[in-house]
């Protein structure tokens, strides 16, 4: 039997690159080759300016080669993570680019789909991004087919939104290449008994993630978390769930510990502040999207609820 030639794999690192998601995009081709005792992948790190790059835990890793030496990469995967909003490297999307029009495959984990985007190799695919920047990547690029999934691989792009996907996302790449017991070995080498597939939620289910299973209570926050723009009034949200104010205000303090509108206004500034950190839309605009009817109403609640001013958050977002 031929063996099966060796894939070459390339990951540009970004600074404050997600750690997480760039380690479980590589440990399962490492196994891979274990578990299959032939090279079934190689892999080799660039960075833009051929130095170190720290991840956003402090710790670097460095390039084993330089940013020109490509001539061999069937797949180029950009590993990054905080701070990607304020890249706009014109070097940087050219060199993707070429490597697009060359035939080279090309990957994002965690919020580097903005920069494939912003470099424009997303037109007509499927993509997905981490979950706290799905809204400002669709406010920048509404044209573009940004499905929110865990993974996306769709002909020679493909995507996942970080952490852990990128583990589902590469052993299915695994098991489309080589085959799925292969691919559930490797996963079994990190306890991860099941791929998930792309479709899975991001995020946590609501139960666990505010430690209840009251049915009419998680309604309730359903509610809320879509109804952040145009905010609907307790009235309101006890028609649709079937509760009187008064008996949505005693199960928010039995379950929660807080009140209905204190638990509404801090769903909003949360939005508000991932929008500040993540996306470019204005002050003003965020104001309105979270569902405040004056910017300074906006800043006087946020200021109240984070301690610093919108304007602060954005500056110290560029300081960071």
């Amino acid at each position: 039997m031929t063996e099966p030639e060796t894939q070459k794999i390339g990951f540009l690192a970004i600074p404050q690159f997600s750690m997480l998601s760039f380690v479980a995009a590589l440990e399962p081709m490492r196994a891979a080759n274990r578990l299959s005792e032939q090279p079934l992948y190689e892999w080799h790190i660039f960075s833009q300016d051929n130095q170190p790059v720290a991840a956003s835990n402090g710790l670097p890793i460095s390039p084993d080669r330089s940013f020109d030496e490509t001539s061999d990469i069937d797949l180029m995967i950009v590993v990054a993570g905080i701070g990607t909003t304020l890249i706009r490297d014109k070097k940087l999307f050219e060199w993707l680019r070429q490597l697009s029009r060359r035939g080279v495959a090309l990957g994002a984990t965690s919020t580097a789909s903005l920069l494939l985007a912003r470099a424009r190799l997303l037109s007509n695919q499927r993509c997905t991004i981490h979950w706290e920047n799905k809204e400002s990547f669709e406010e920048e690029f509404p044209e573009l087919n940004m499905t929110g999934e865990l993974y996306e691989i769709d002909g020679n792009i493909m995507t996942c939104s970080g952490g852990l996907a990128s583990l589902d996302m590469m052993c299915h790449k695994i098991a489309l290449e080589h085959g799925a017991d292969l691919a559930m070995g490797c996963a079994e080498q990190f306890i991860h008994p099941q791929i998930r597939p792309a479709n899975e939620k991001q995020r946590m289910e609501l139960q666990f993630r505010h430690n209840t299973n009251h049915p009419r209570l998680l309604k309730v926050i359903q509610l809320m978390q879509n109804h952040t723009e145009e905010i609907l009034n307790l009235t309101e949200i006890g028609e649709k769930v079937g509760l009187s104010t008064r008996q949505m205000e005693r199960l928010f303090r039995a379950q929660l510990r807080t009140t209905p509108n204190a638990f509404y206004m801090d769903l909003r500034l949360e939005r508000a502040k991932h929008l500040l950190l993540q996306s470019t839309m204005s002050i003003t605009q965020i104001a309105t999207a979270c569902g405040f009817n004056s910017t300074s109403y906006f800043t006087r609640c946020y200021t109240k609820g984070f301690g610093l001013t919108p304007r602060e958050q954005r500056q110290k977002r560029v300081k960071d």
